[in-house]
């Protein structure tokens, strides 16, 4: 079935599934939107809702269908899974949300759509790995969503701290999406200036610059969990980070995103997925961009790939039709 380049499919249409669908509406990138959903009424809402407004954006035909559906979808966002719950890390989703998966996973192959399947559930590392490993469609045209989110946030602390356009802010966070993720400060820079000389720019060289960076490392990393602990779930940023990424494959871009891909001794590691600078393409991931890191951010990196390992050891992998 050949791919219709203007056609998004999103499964799974609870908060993170349908405010995706929402700004991927906005973004005007699509002609047509398939939703799917367990519960067929959530999805046929959602869709109603969502296209009553596409008069006032762009023509699109947003509607509630099934795995039929999806064959031709240039992109396959996959959202459906149990949410985290206050308390509750992302890797404590991982049995119930492997169960999902499965039965979703299934489905796709029965399909062999030829298009890219952007992993947004959590824990979406260990989730995009079992994707990769039983969709049937290869390694480079299944991704999660990984740090992008993170990044952002990190970019946007910093963007307030210095008051400087978060676009201007070029920072990645790297590893799991989760607890173990690292923030690379040893390239960080505010448009070519290393970021503790921009610190000294801005009036703030009397700082302690190692307690700043951990200080903002935790806020980004505990963002999450306040978010949740305050209003049970989050859901805007992700749903935005989704659309962006969905940007850079619709245009063809080539823009370099933290998502999380599977790593096959790039940066000594293997066997697992997690997130690193990508170019992001049409076709998926072109290749991974081997920024510069330090010897600790390296250990750290190999210490959050393990903490990956260690949590998907007893997950089957294997494909049973």
């Amino acid at each position: 079935m050949s791919v219709n380049h203007r056609k998004v499919a999103v499964i799974g249409c609870g908060f993170v599934g349908a405010t995706s669908a929402f700004a991927i509406m906005q973004s005007g990138l699509f002609s047509e939107m398939v939703l799917l959903d367990v519960n067929h009424d959530k999805a046929e809402g959602e869709a109603m809702d969502i296209s009553h407004g596409t008069a006032l954006v762009s023509p699109m035909r947003v509607y509630a269908g099934d795995y039929d559906d999806i064959g031709d979808a240039a992109i396959i966002v996959v959202t459906a899974g149990a949410a985290q719950k206050p308390g509750e890390t992302r890797l404590d989703l991982i049995h119930k949300n492997v169960s999902i998966f499965s039965g979703i996973m299934k489905e796709i192959r029965a399909r062999k759509p030829e298009g890219i399947m952007l992993v947004v559930a959590n824990p979406v590392d260990i989730l995009t790995y079992y994707a990769a490993k039983t969709s049937g469609m290869g390694e480079s045209r299944v991704f999660g969503s990984g740090t992008v989110l993170d990044t952002s946030r990190l970019r946007t602390l910093l963007s307030t701290k210095l008051d400087v356009d978060s676009r201007n802010i070029h920072a990645y966070i790297v590893g799991e999406h989760g607890d173990s993720e690292i923030v690379c400060w040893s390239n960080a820079d505010v448009s070519g200036v290393p970021l503790a000389d921009f610190f000294a720019l801005r009036g703030m060289g009397d700082i302690d610059f190692e307690e700043t960076q951990k200080e903002i490392s935790d806020d980004v990393k505990n963002s999450a969990y306040e978010i949740i602990a305050k209003k049970h779930a989050t859901y805007y940023g992700i749903g935005m980070s989704v659309a962006r990424i969905c940007k850079a494959i619709a245009k063809d871009e080539k823009s370099v995103l933290p998502v999380s891909v599977v790593l096959n001794g790039e940066y000594g590691i293997s066997n697992c997925a997690l997130s690193v600078p990508a170019i992001v393409c049409r076709n998926g991931v072109e290749s991974l961009v081997p920024i510069s890191m330090s010897e600790a951010e390296r250990e750290a990196l190999n210490a959050s790939a393990e903490v990956l390992k260690q949590n998907m050891s007893d997950i089957d992998f294997s494909v049973n039709d």
